[in-house]
């Protein structure tokens, strides 16, 4: 959305498009989908297209232009362009069922031995894919080392944009904190809210989780009474849960993490796992604390550091400066220049 600000009549090419789930895309002047898009019930299903979006992308007839901008963590970047066009590609990670996170995806041995020759061919496609733009540019410092280390190639990072103003507290507005802590993730397996709520149970602590998702079930049967799922929230409703809780608990590792990144906007400190996204977004000390391994000890300790510092609400938010989406439309805008 911040780059059809900057570029306001560009149109948005995609592997699927649904209408109704990715309303957010009616602004663009013409939203043009892949021929994925013609099999039936997979506009909002694209997880199961893995191994066909790479020729998807592939067909695309994008000749008429001087610059394409491709947004991807997948098989966008190996779209075809000729020679004069620019192609800039914003990794927002490096393919991460086939790379860093193959060990999650496939942690099962049979699934493992089935999708052998399918991820053979992908991890092949996927080096290749990663040559054909000009320029990379990469959403952290993890993922600048994970482009350098899979695809062997130079990035540069540009921080993804964050919605700041959604979460700051208003001129003259009163926050009072309250005694719990907060998360607010997708409740997937790599999250790692399990890890959360063992450690909440064992010291007793109000926890409120702000997210839906395929672990749901088993994650509330998990939960003590100190413990209270949400589900989904209005931005407003966010917002609110954001400014009164006492910390931010971030127990996995992100590519960038803007939860991290709206929580400390709205004047919390982040207890964060150090690794990925919370690297560039959380100082240690002064905007939150790290624990270096996730399991329940390492949590607990950095839960009862974190008790002990008083933290600055003007630090939290100056801290939040650098991933603004002015400040990112400004070094994208002059990246694109240079780049030419």
């Amino acid at each position: 959305m911040a780059l059809h600000e900057i570029f306001p009549e560009a149109p948005l090419y995609t592997a699927v498009y649904s209408p109704k789930k990715a309303s957010w895309a009616k602004v663009f002047p013409k939203v043009i989908p892949t021929f994925l898009n013609k099999i039936p019930f997979m506009q909002d299903k694209h997880e199961f297209l893995g191994t066909f979006t790479p020729l998807a992308f592939e067909t695309l007839n994008l000749g008429e232009y001087d610059l394409v901008i491709s947004v991807t963590s997948e098989a966008a970047k190996g779209a075809l362009t000729k020679p004069p066009t620019r192609h800039i590609c914003y990794c927002l990670t490096p393919t991460r069922y086939l790379w860093s996170g193959y060990d999650i995806y496939f942690n099962n041995p049979l699934l493992r031995t089935v999708a052998k020759p399918a991820v053979s061919y992908l991890r092949y496609w996927d080096k290749i894919a990663a040559q054909r733009p000009d320029k990379i540019v990469a959403i952290s410092s993890a993922v600048k080392k994970r482009i350098k280390k899979y695809y062997h190639r130079d990035s540069q990072i540009i921080f993804p944009p964050v919605e700041l103003e959604k979460f700051k507290p208003k001129k003259g507005e009163r926050i009072k904190k309250e005694n719990f802590f907060l998360i607010v993730s997708r409740l997937t397996p790599y999250k790692k809210v399990d890890l959360a709520i063992e450690v909440f149970n064992e010291l007793k602590l109000p926890l409120v989780i702000v997210g839906t998702g395929s672990e749901e079930k088993r994650l509330k049967s998990m939960a003590g009474e100190t413990i209270k799922f949400v589900g989904e929230l209005t931005d407003s409703g966010l917002a609110n849960y954001y400014k009164i809780c006492s910390g931010f608990i971030f127990p996995q590792e992100e590519d960038f993490g803007i939860v991290a990144v709206e929580a400390q906007a709205a004047g919390t400190p982040v207890i964060a796992y150090r690794a990925g996204g919370a690297l560039d977004t959380v100082t240690d000390g002064k905007t939150g604390v790290f624990f270096n391994k996730q399991n329940k000890e390492s949590l607990i300790k950095a839960i009862k550091r974190f008790k002990k510092i008083n933290f600055n609400e003007k630090t939290l938010g100056k801290n939040t400066e650098r991933f603004s989406k002015e400040r990112f439309k400004e070094e994208f805008l002059k990246f694109t220049k240079n780049a030419e």
